[in-house]
């Protein structure tokens, strides 16, 4: 976009770019589970500001809204940018059957 004003004698054009870009997807994420009921969750924690509290509350609130699945607990699974990136604690995460994980700590 580009926008075009006059200041003194002269034409002064100023361009706006959108920094979003254009990325094509060559993998998509997994489908959204259709439900809770029976199935098992896990955290992935960066250990960043906070997650200390908001996690364990996060799990609070899905043991108490859907009772019909396997919350895990926070520190089932190695903690910390690092550790949660690594293949090591995603083929664990393979291996407990977890069927959605809660990553991060949106701060």
């Amino acid at each position: 976009m580009e926008l075009m004003f006059s200041k003194g004698e002269g034409m002064i054009t100023l361009a706006f770019y959108d920094p979003s870009g254009n990325t094509e997807v060559t993998q998509p994420h997994a489908p959204r589970l259709g439900g809770l009921e029976g199935r098992r969750i896990g955290f992935l924690s960066n250990d960043q500001w906070q997650a200390y509290r908001t996690l364990p509350l996060i799990k609070a609130l899905l043991e108490e809204d859907f009772p019909g699945c396997d919350v895990l607990p926070v520190d089932a699974f190695p903690q910390g940018i690092g550790p949660m990136a690594s293949r090591k604690t995603a083929q664990m995460v393979k291996d407990r059957e977890v069927d959605a994980v809660v990553i991060g700590n949106a701060a």
